[in-house]
């Protein structure tokens, strides 16, 4: 076992010395604000918390607040963007040009289940993402049109275009929001999940689902691919009766 090394006298001295605040205007203190608000607005939301809360959680100030955010709005608007990229970041990910179909999504899975892996703030942003939907805010508008509709989207184009269909049209919809649910099932669900197979949470197999899930998705592109081809077939079967 290997001993502490010995601390010289001046070192000793300043060990002993009481610690001081971090400056407000520091790095660390914006990191220690994020933290904070976003378990205390998960925990209360944003109307209940209070930014002097906020501030003594983060073990600084409220000028400090003012300083790194502007005010409490701003700060409620980072705790959705600032601790895990934003789902419209990922598109250009999973949507560059010269992937596979397979390829795009396994990136997809694999940029939307990361967060997956930081175990504590998942569940902490997964808390607020659901106080927003029962009491929305400010935010809730610019969360849908990015963090909703704007991967959706084009992850609806990315299909149309591998899949060779002209247009959006519901179907397409439809398969894309089912793509997409499989995403969130893993969010909502990761505490039955753990109840009911706990080998399969943690952030441990994060990676693991990413690859299955692709994979179920590929089976679920090529069910959609079938399903219209049978219908132009028919389609096709018809117009030939009604010709005879």
């Amino acid at each position: 076992m290997r001993s502490t090394p010995p601390v010289s006298q001046p070192a000793a001295k300043r060990a002993a010395r009481p610690a001081r605040a971090a400056r407000s205007d520091g790095d660390d203190t914006r990191a220690r604000l994020l933290q904070a608000a976003l378990r205390l607005f998960s925990e209360n939301g944003f109307a209940r918390t209070s930014v002097r809360a906020i501030a003594v959680a983060a073990g600084t100030n409220v000028a400090a607040i003012g300083y790194h955010f502007g005010d409490k709005a701003q700060l409620y608007t980072a705790t959705f963007y600032e601790p895990f990229d934003s789902g419209s970041d990922l598109i250009e990910v999973f949507a560059a040009p010269g992937l596979s179909l397979q390829q795009a999504l396994q990136h997809y899975f694999t940029g939307l289940l990361e967060p997956l892996k930081h175990d504590d703030l998942v569940r902490q942003a997964t808390r607020l993402h659901v106080r927003e939907l029962l009491e929305p805010t400010h935010v809730w508008p610019e969360l849908i049109e990015r963090e909703c509709k704007a991967p959706h989207m084009a992850l609806a184009r990315l299909l149309c275009e591998h899949m060779g269909v002209p247009a959006i049209d519901d179907d397409m919809h439809r398969l894309a929001f089912s793509i997409g649910g499989l995403v969130m099932l893993l969010w909502t669900q990761r505490d039955a999940i753990a109840a009911i197979a706990p080998q399969l949470a943690g952030p441990a197999t994060a990676d693991a689902w990413a690859e299955r899930l692709t994979g179920y998705a590929m089976s679920m592109i090529q069910g959609e691919v079938a399903r219209r081809q049978a219908l132009r077939d028919k389609r096709g079967h018809n117009n030939k009766e009604e010709e005879e």
